[in-house]
């Protein structure tokens, strides 16, 4: 039998595709494409876009198409064989890379196809400058020995970069909990206990089954009445993959961070930048860390004193209202959502009914069809997916012609990585030998359907939703030709997410929402009481929500901008310094990565 990864017409073909082919498929892909590239560098004596460049890029697409199915398995139907071939061919793919980014004769031949410029549209121009900046960063220029360092520091950050990915799912699916006494779980609601109860069903157990996927995490952390539950729930999921919770040490990612940190460390002084955080920013819009960090701190400093007082309001209504006092990690979100009640007379959990999936996604659809002159209709013909619940769309012009494809896998599962994404199947590509349509993954983790209920989604989630589909339209509806700046490919980092916040402005506006929401017995419209209630809430606790972020993003730039090789990465330290700048909920000291 043919390998399925290997056959590039129509689809990937997920109901044959096995682990047992992952290795072989990518082997004699690797091998294949070194042969026919050494071809062009020997044959090609004039090396112009069309003998040259284009030839790269429909090898380069063919070694694209196998590894996506691949690397999409290993994200949301992960297994021990999958996951085993997958890691065998990270190191190939990594040496791969890097003999291409250091091969000086390639270099040399797409510096002379770039010197053509009178004969190249802006696009052809784009990937070629985006091709040299990138050979630069390979270390071309490199002297043999640092060469050869690059790619061991290349190899084994590919590699353990996977590794953290894995112990944070393995965490994640390592710890749940039981519960038999339907009083414990006071306050969730009936959507949660639900959920609950038929995750105990599925998995042979009586009662309701807690897990740390975020279905299930977010209504205990923000409706249980049970503080120490919440308090539980809370620990295992801020310490998944750490030396501390229930799972201490077993998952523990503190090494692979600081092995990481040292390795872009190193690999950075190998390319002539200060620290990592240089070597970032070399594919992004922002000029210098400086300015980075500037932008940060000014974040920080306008949001910090309009955060504060919403803690302490927060403070004053807990105590006043319920009694409480010294408000701990695990019970902001609780009284938070206390206090959005108590001043809007709104939760998310009521709005959900409003939002049903059934409702959503066709309307966000036509919302989608209004603005972009577009048509999205379930594919009629028949298509192989990893899961039942996956299905699949096309994408038409006005006129009926097929502009791209995507899969949509929505709800949470076992096995699956957490959060939302959008990632690329195909790209599109248009060549004098070849012409593919775009095709997506479009991915999220929502509260799957209950019973014979459908699935119904928070505003939030629904804004999710918009969001990963702003990258997905991205990818899909562009009208570049070349697979490697087509879509989302060779767009500066901090310009990617442009797109996805511009949609989820529509999950706000009157006219859309009309179109997305309905309740899911009724079919009644979303009440202008209710949606007054939503604008009135909108901004609710912003400077708070803002704080958390930067506390993220700060932590991340410094760590790879301020990294001592000779101190190591000090990551809590870091985190320390980080907190006492922007956080206003400081969490207990055993939880060091919340």
């Amino acid at each position: 039998m043919s390998n399925p990864l290997l056959n590039f017409t129509g689809l990937p073909r997920f109901a044959e595709i096995t682990a047992e082919d992952v290795e072989p498929a990518i082997s004699e892909l690797l091998q294949d494409n070194r042969q026919q590239i050494d071809a062009l560098l020997t044959g090609v004596q004039e090396p112009d876009w069309y003998n040259f460049i284009e030839p790269l890029e429909e090898l380069e697409d063919r070694l694209s198409r196998a590894w996506s199915p691949v690397s999409h398995l290993n994200a949301v139907m992960n297994s021990e064989e999958l996951r085993t071939a997958y890691n065998a061919c990270l190191p190939w793919l990594s040496d791969y890379a890097t003999e291409l980014g250091q091969n000086e004769t390639l270099f040399h031949a797409y510096q002379t196809v770039a010197s053509q410029n009178e004969k190249l549209d802006a696009a052809q121009r784009k990937l070629l400058e985006n091709g040299l900046r990138d050979f630069r960063l390979s270390g071309v220029d490199l002297p043999p020995e640092k060469k050869k360092r690059f790619g061991e520091i290349a190899s084994r950050l590919s590699e353990i970069t996977a590794k953290y990915e894995e112990n944070l799912l393995d965490a994640t699916n390592a710890w749940s909990k039981v519960i038999t006494e339907e009083e414990e779980l006071a306050g969730l609601p009936q959507s949660a206990l639900d959920l609950a109860a038929q995750t105990a069903r599925q998995r042979g157990e009586d009662g309701w089954m807690l897990t740390l996927e975020f279905p299930s995490y977010f209504p205990v952390i923000t409706y249980a009445d049970n503080c120490a539950l919440r308090r539980e729930m809370y620990e295992a999921y801020a310490t998944r993959a750490s030396d501390q919770g229930p799972n201490a040490g077993e998952y523990d990612n503190t090494q692979i961070m600081e092995e990481i940190l040292a390795l872009r460390h190193e690999l950075a002084g190998l390319l002539g930048f200060a620290n990592y955080a240089e070597r970032s920013l070399a594919t992004k819009m922002a000029r210098s860390t400086d300015e980075v960090l500037a932008f940060l701190r000014d974040l920080a400093a306008r949001a910090k004193q309009q955060g504060e007082a919403e803690l302490a309001e927060l403070q004053r209504f807990a105590a006043e209202h319920h009694g409480v006092s010294g408000l701990q990690a695990w019970d902001i979100p609780y009284y938070s959502e206390k206090l959005r009640e108590h001043r809007y007379d709104i939760s998310q959990e009521e709005l959900k009914p409003w939002f049903p999936e059934t409702r959503v996604i066709p309307g966000m659809f036509e919302v989608i069809g209004r603005v972009f002159g577009v048509k999205i209709r379930e594919s009629s013909e028949k298509v192989e997916t990893w899961h039942p619940d996956v299905r699949f769309y096309d994408i038409r012009d006005d006129a009926g012609e097929l502009l791209g494809q995507f899969y949509f896998d929505l709800y949470a599962r076992p096995k699956k990585r957490g959060g939302a994404w959008m990632a690329d199947a195909i790209s599109r590509m248009k060549t004098r030998n070849r012409e593919q349509l775009p095709v997506a993954f479009m991915t999220c983790n929502f509260t799957p359907s209950v019973g014979d209920k459908p699935a119904l989604l928070t505003h939030e989630e629904v804004q999710v939703l918009f969001h990963e589909f702003g990258h997905g339209l991205h990818h899909m509806l562009t009208q570049v030709d070349y697979p490697s700046i087509s879509g989302i490919s060779g767009v500066a980092w901090d310009a990617v997410e442009l797109p996805s916040q511009f949609m989820e402005n529509w999950c706000w506006e009157k006219q859309a929402l009309a179109l997305i929401s309905g309740h899911y017995e009724t079919g009644e419209p979303l009440p202008e009481t209710l949606y007054q209630r939503m604008l009135a809430a909108r901004n609710f606790q912003s400077a708070m929500q803002l704080l958390r972020q930067l506390e993220f993003s700060l932590f991340d730039f410094l760590i790879h901008l301020e990294y001592d090789p000779e101190q190591g990465g000090r990551i809590y330290e870091t985190l320390e310094a980080v907190r006492e700048e922007v956080a206003v909920v400081r969490p207990p000291a055993w939880n060091r990565f919340a």
